[in-house]
């Protein structure tokens, strides 16, 4: 009698080789061993010439080797070589500390292979993930008839928006006529997202911000007005909450008035720093954030995912299958009823994991008030390392911690401003090398600045403070090398 496909008498898979399903638990009980995961006493280890030159040439071998061995050798001589942006003092970029509970999630999914593409392949983790859209929006201040979908992260949230944006606001004819605003803060994805769909470098305007590096609504206003003149089509405006730089919030309330009066389409980028709407106590810092047509927000940062796990979030649900519902003959038997969505008819991507899994799973093990607590700690991080740096006289703070951000240089008295740009770069060089903890720069009115962004739920009071003091012994013994 031919077996079934759940009979136990079936081989023995291919894709395993010649690894037993024993031996498999027994891999991934190690590779998710506490005891086994990479030293954590320095934030960052790259590795040197030589020994990349020796990972590049391992090669492929004919024959299989044991998985146990593979595994150290991944665990011991690779995963060892990175920024640990899981690491507790790694505030460089936006960190990534990601909960155990989300690799859980991750694991689920991989092991069960989910493809999240349609309700037929994925109608369990297919509702997971719309109620999570659905509960997300909420939280932000968006109407009933929001929706969204899961993505890799926030530069696919930005250009999928955008491309909803252009195909709503711009007739085809029009698009070498469109015209779209952004701050000079404002994220690089989004002018890459623009240049995919088919805008040049001159139809993107970059608007100045204010003293506390948002957007300028006067100049905005102004910017649109010009190019109304001359006889362009304004249709999108880019506002920010949460920069990348200095956490600072646009004006989004202003914006959506100014792009209501005329007809322009309001994306919000809240990678980072939407999730500060899970806070109550700093929700009020993004204050407007529901006003938008679109929104990325990015759970692999804030909300403590692996990556990637973005979300985008649309005002008005019906707008992305607008844009991306395609209707091949090969896909005629996922066709869905109204209650029932097919995620691939809301974006780019046709294939595409479960990601929405791992944040609804942390979710639901942590609660909501517990991660809305984590959001605040980052928070108070942030205000700690600006308080011990005021207590140092050589150091500039250059915007104030807001949204778990700051930004700082030492700036003594009788440098040139080259001179203290590279003294600075000296500083994140020598933190770095010392590992502790890393502090990277960035560039802002011109300057070299360094910068903190602390979100990570372990990291502590005395982390912020003693990060700054070695800081500022770097940088005293970058001066003394300079005589």
């Amino acid at each position: 009698m031919t077996p079934s496909l759940d009979s136990p008498a079936r081989q023995p898979s291919r894709l395993l080789g010649s690894v037993t399903p024993q031996a498999l638990a027994e891999a991934m009980r190690r590779v998710a061993d506490p005891a086994r995961q990479a030293p954590m006493a320095r934030a960052v280890q790259v590795i040197d010439a030589a020994g990349a030159a020796r990972l590049r040439s391992l090669g492929v071998p004919a024959a299989g080797r044991p998985v146990d061995e593979v595994v150290d050798q991944l665990l011991d001589d690779i995963h060892p070589w990175r920024a640990k942006m899981d690491h507790p003092r790694f505030f460089a970029f936006v960190p990534g500390p990601a909960s155990p509970l989300s690799a859980l999630g991750d694991l689920a999914t991989a092991m069960h292979n989910v493809h999240a593409g349609s309700w037929l392949q994925s109608s369990g983790p297919s509702a997971i993930e719309q109620g999570l859209i659905d509960w997300l929006a909420a939280r932000i201040g968006l109407p009933a008839s929001a929706g969204g979908l899961f993505v890799s992260g926030g530069s696919m949230a930005n250009l999928t928006a955008l491309t909803v944006a252009r195909d709503l606001r711009l007739a085809p004819g029009a698009r070498p006529l469109g015209v779209v605003y952004v701050s000079e803060q404002t994220h690089s994805s989004v002018a890459k997202g623009l240049g995919i769909i088919g805008f040049l470098p001159g139809q993107i305007r970059r608007v100045p911000t204010d003293d506390g590096f948002a957007m300028d609504l006067a100049a905005l206003a102004d910017a649109i007005a010009q190019d109304l003149a001359s006889g362009l089509q304004p249709f999108a405006v880019v506002a920010s909450a949460g920069t990348t730089n200095t956490g600072s919030v646009d004006p989004l309330r202003a914006i959506r008035t100014l792009c209501d009066r005329h007809g322009l389409w309001m994306h919000v980028d809240g990678a980072y720093g939407a999730s500060a709407a899970l806070s109550p106590a700093h929700r009020h810092l993004v204050d407007g954030i529901g006003e938008a047509d679109s929104l990325s927000w990015d759970a692999h940062k804030w909300l403590f995912q692996t990556y990637g796990c973005g979300m985008l979030l649309v005002r008005d649900r019906r707008h992305l299958a607008q844009t991306f519902h395609t209707r091949p003959e090969y896909l005629s038997d996922a066709r869905v009823d109204d209650d029932q969505v097919n995620p691939w008819d809301l974006g780019c991507e046709l294939t595409r994991p479960a990601r929405a899994t791992k944040l609804w799973l942390t979710l639901q093990v942590l609660g909501s008030e517990a991660v809305g607590e984590a959001i605040a700690h980052g928070c108070r991080l942030a205000q700690w390392a600006e308080d011990e740096l005021q207590r140092h006289a050589r150091w500039e703070l250059v915007s104030p911690a807001r949204l778990a951000i700051v930004t700082f240089r030492m700036a003594p008295p009788g440098l040139s401003p080259e001179a203290t740009d590279a003294l600075n770069r000296a500083i994140s060089q020598r933190a770095l090398d010392e590992g502790f903890a890393a502090v990277l720069t960035t560039r802002l009115r011109g300057r070299t600045v360094l910068r903190i962004c602390a979100i990570h739920p372990d990291a502590t009071e005395q982390d912020m403070r003693e990060t700054i003091r070695r800081l500022e012994a770097h940088g005293a013994a970058a001066l003394a090398a300079a005589r």
